[in-house]
């Protein structure tokens, strides 16, 4: 069937597509083997380069940057969701000066890149003696940043969800913040689901700017490892290990997302209707009997 968006493609558009997707297979295969053979070519596979990790040192060193990741990534992706909601609430709130300075706030966040952040934590601290270490530096500066772009895709999720839904709400007596808790809310988090755990992705990866204010993650100690000369400055065998790691870290998080959008579907599915208002039925047993239905 075809819609006013898409067209469903027939035997030949079919063909075609087909035919695109082994050209760009066999072109990106060919690029990555060509990109290995250069490698090979330059010595990057020779067991000096990769021998130090095979050490327990290098090992642990490599766990306590992972540990200092996911230590600023947690704790940044928890602040940064309390932020977009409470400043998604307010973005929509009924009241200007409420709803003002929200808006100003999120989209200024969201405009300032997340190194001049960074950098403002970090050295407005050295200047001002305010206490605060490299690491809250890091988690602050995502915070203000994710916390912003979270405020958008709350409040875009919640305008998402039909109009006759917030209606249907308030005639039951539904408050403004009733009709967001229990009736909006429930049925935008399955559609902003994938673009929050996007986003935390996007939070996780960035991370990886801390080692510019020499907070010890993942990379910093990657920069570290990879300038020994005892192995040959094994740069690249080292960015190799820790990519794969965020690579690991990335999709982990995905299958989380895609586990957590397949069950609530199917809880949909089971129940053919949004999670249940506990509310509601007070709110409707306030209106008079010549007002049901």
């Amino acid at each position: 069937m075809s819609t006013v968006l898409y067209e469903t493609p027939g035997p030949r558009a079919k063909t075609r597509n087909r035919i695109t997707n082994i050209v760009v297979i066999v072109v990106l295969v060919g690029a990555l083997a060509w990109l290995i053979n250069r490698m090979y070519q330059n010595g990057q596979f020779e067991g000096r380069l990769w021998r130090q990790f095979q050490y327990s040192s290098i090992q642990q060193q490599l766990l306590d940057g992972l540990l200092n990741t996911l230590r600023a990534a947690g704790l940044a992706a928890v602040l940064a969701l309390l932020f977009g909601a409470v400043f998604a609430a307010a973005r929509i709130s009924d009241h200007k000066w409420v709803r003002t300075p929200a808006t100003l706030i999120v989209e200024l966040f969201r405009a300032v890149p997340l190194l001049i952040l960074m950098f403002y934590f970090y050295f407005g601290n050295i200047q001002f003696q305010l206490g605060l270490s490299p690491f809250w530096a890091v988690v602050f500066g995502l915070t203000l940043y994710n916390g912003s772009v979270l405020a958008e895709i709350f409040r875009a999720g919640i305008a998402a969800v039909p109009k006759g839904q917030r209606e249907a709400a308030y005639a039951l007596g539904l408050r403004k913040n009733q009709v967001v808790r229990l009736v909006l809310l429930p049925q935008a988090i399955s559609a902003m689901l994938p673009a929050i755990v996007s986003q935390l992705v996007v939070l996780l990866k960035d991370t990886a700017l801390g080692f510019i204010i020499t907070y010890a993650e993942l990379l910093y100690v990657a920069k570290q490892m990879g300038g020994r000369l005892t192995y040959g400055f094994p740069y690249i065998p080292t960015y190799i290990v820790v990519a794969l790691i965020y690579i690991g870290l990335c999709s982990l998080l995905s299958l989380l997302a895609r586990y957590l959008e397949g069950r609530s579907r199917r809880r949909r599915k089971i129940t053919g209707a949004p999670p249940p208002m506990t509310e509601a039925p007070d709110a409707a047993h306030t209106l008079d009997a010549d007002d049901k239905i």
